[in-house]
């Protein structure tokens, strides 16, 4: 098979049922895709997944088991964790043993003091935190004294909320780049996020400058293999922060979903030879975050919808790889990630059908696959599904 194009696309949040280390993360029964659409009274409705095969995956109400014609599988996190930076790490080819630093009790004061000492701004908050609550609670307290919202999740991450008539944006990324050179060591957190919002006390609202500063891949991946050998290497979204630029022949920082696809849409009509890696943020920040299942089913319909309107466009020797990085199940009293399965989903012109990859044992096997597709040196994890695939 001559494969000349890839476009992987990561559904960021999107999850297919618990793994079985689950419980370990406190997210027994976590399934964000079947628990979505169980809370519906009609399911899901997604023709084109379901003919992809994302029902044979998992039990959701709506998408039938029993239609597919595509080619299905999917994939346990080998990785400690559950956030963006492992997910997409292991997907490229790197494999975390040990699991980036969280702070269910805020940063040390070692860390805050010097962060105050190389901002010269003050620090507030310093918790784990939901984003929007944080800023309706602090917001009028950060206009007030321009202190700055620090704040974490269950997740690996220091995030710096500002409201921009205090803080530009600029000034918030460089805040973001002294926490950055801060947070090393035991401390080096997989990601430093700025936060900044607007708006007034009581009807606060983040905007769409976040922006993340994630550390450097810590060895090769599929992108630097595939940059090497003189292809493109299209980063979408925030692909170009979770790799720090690293192996990206371009990029567009797309916000949101529909901007996301839509560029996709752009590219499919391109010429090139190489890989698109894609992110679409809006499963994980906008609603999985928030516990909005009603927006997360919205959003998968929509999908299913640009995917109707693309696959057409598509050429001989593309190919299309759906998966996620970790899960985000709206319906739990949790608004964090969650430990589960990611599908992986596979199409394009002319592919044969009803292939079932099974239970892959790393997300690694997508870079190992690319590797294989492209004829390129492989990775020292994964294990390539492609040759299955004929």
């Amino acid at each position: 098979m001559n494969i000349n194009r890839i476009f992987l696309i990561v559904l960021d949040g999107v999850g297919v049922g618990e793994l079985p280390d689950a419980a370990r993360y406190g997210d027994s029964g976590s399934n964000s895709i079947g628990n979505t659409a169980q809370k519906l009274e009609d399911g899901l409705h997604l023709p084109v997944f379901e003919r992809l095969g994302l029902g044979k995956l998992t039990k959701i109400k709506g998408v039938s088991a029993d239609v597919s014609t595509g080619i299905y599988g999917k994939m346990i996190e080998r990785s400690a964790g559950k956030d963006t930076t492992t997910g997409h790490w292991e997907m490229s080819g790197i494999i975390l043993e040990q699991p980036f630093p969280v702070y269910p009790n805020g940063f040390p004061e070692p860390i805050i003091a010097e962060f105050i000492k190389q901002t010269g701004r003050g620090v507030i908050g310093n918790k784990v935190a939901s984003g929007t609550v944080i800023i309706d609670e602090l917001g009028a307290k950060h206009l007030q004294t321009g202190d700055l919202i620090v704040y974490t999740s269950a997740d690996s991450v220091f995030q710096i909320a500002a409201h921009e008539d205090i803080v530009s944006n600029e000034e918030l990324y460089r805040y973001c780049e002294i926490a950055r050179r801060i947070l090393t060591g035991g401390h080096a957190v997989g990601r430093v996020i700025a936060r900044p919002f607007t708006g007034k006390p009581g009807a606060f609202y983040r905007t769409a400058g976040r922006k993340d500063f994630s550390l450097e891949p810590i060895g090769p991946t599929v992108l630097d293999r595939v940059k090497a050998a003189g292809l493109t290497v299209y980063g979408v979204g925030k692909i170009e922060d979770i790799f720090c630029n690293r192996g990206l022949t371009d990029s567009n920082h797309t916000h949101n979903n529909q901007e996301t696809l839509e560029f996709v849409s752009h590219l499919i009509k391109q010429d090139f030879k190489g890989l698109v890696f894609a992110n679409c943020i809006d499963f994980d920040m906008v609603y999985g975050h928030r516990n909005d299942y009603l927006g997360y089913a919205q959003a998968l319909q929509e999908v299913d919808r640009w995917l109707d309107n693309n696959l057409k466009n598509l050429r001989e020797g593309d190919l299309i790889i759906i998966t996620g990085d970790h899960g985000c199940d709206p319906t739990t009293p949790s608004t964090d990630h969650s430990r589960e399965y990611t599908p992986l989903l596979i199409t394009g012109p002319n592919l044969p059908e009803g292939i079932d990859l099974g239970i892959r044992n790393t997300f690694a096997d997508i870079a190992a696959s690319i590797c294989y597709w492209f004829g390129l040196e492989p990775l020292p994890v994964g294990e390539e599904f492609a040759s299955l695939i004929k």
